[in-house]
């Protein structure tokens, strides 16, 4: 596939996929199982909830393979931007799949604990897996920040893609990043939610701009660089 409009499409798709699996597996799950500063309220939700909780799972997994090939499509389209850039994009956004699988390893696990019998040891067993799940995702969510950061300078730089929108996927992954630091350093302080707007508004907003409006012709003939 060389026609950047086509190529705008799959990613715009792509980046939907990752976007909508995200929401519910990331922020509607966690919103209706986890209950903040009460293992046992959250294991039972768990366990009352336990179609909803593998579902979560299931969007997760589809959103990691979408979101392995969605800087791959981003290559494409930013290539001839800058190859460097486009290059290292790609290298931050694959290198948190793997983390990002391997944390949900430990989802599977407390799933499959609690599923042997709700006793004291199996809480507690887990309960520690539900907390390696969310050290993983800590870990993963370094890395969605770090690569909106060439994404974004890539936008800014394209042509053919609105700035503002790169503007604020830079910004967001400052506050990814900032995110991941701060829970670290600051532990039981609350992070600024605010901080993470920009990323929403950037990866909605590229999301729906590749998808329904695509890559702009510049004048500089960027695009017709990746034919």
């Amino acid at each position: 596939m060389t026609n950047p409009m086509k190529i705008s499409r799959l990613a715009g798709a792509l980046y939907l996929v990752v976007v909508v699996t995200g929401l519910f597996s990331l922020v509607h799950v966690p919103s209706r199982i986890t209950v903040t500063g009460d293992p046992s309220a959250t294991l039972h939700n768990i366990l009352t909830h336990n179609l909803l909780f593998r579902a979560g799972i299931a969007a997760f997994l589809v959103k990691q393979v979408a979101f392995l090939l969605l800087p791959l499509a981003l290559f494409r389209l930013l290539r001839p931007v800058h190859r460097d850039a486009a290059t290292l994009m790609v290298a931050l956004a694959v290198v948190s799949v793997p983390i990002a699988l391997v944390s949900l390893v430990n989802r599977l696990d407390a799933l499959d604990i609690l599923s042997r019998g709700v006793v004291d040891q199996s809480q507690s067993q887990a309960t520690l897996a539900l907390a390696a799940y969310g050290n993983g995702l800590l870990v993963t969510t370094l890395f969605w920040g770090l690569w909106l950061l060439p994404f974004g300078y890539l936008v800014i730089r394209s042509g053919f893609l609105p700035k503002v929108l790169g503007v604020f996927l830079v910004l967001g992954g400052i506050g990814y990043v900032s995110q991941v630091f701060w829970e670290i350093l600051a532990p039981g302080v609350d992070f600024p939610p605010y901080a993470l707007l920009p990323a929403a508004v950037g990866e909605i907003g590229i999301c729906l701009w590749l998808l329904l409006v695509g890559a702009r012709r510049s004048r500089r003939g960027i695009v017709q660089e990746s034919a």
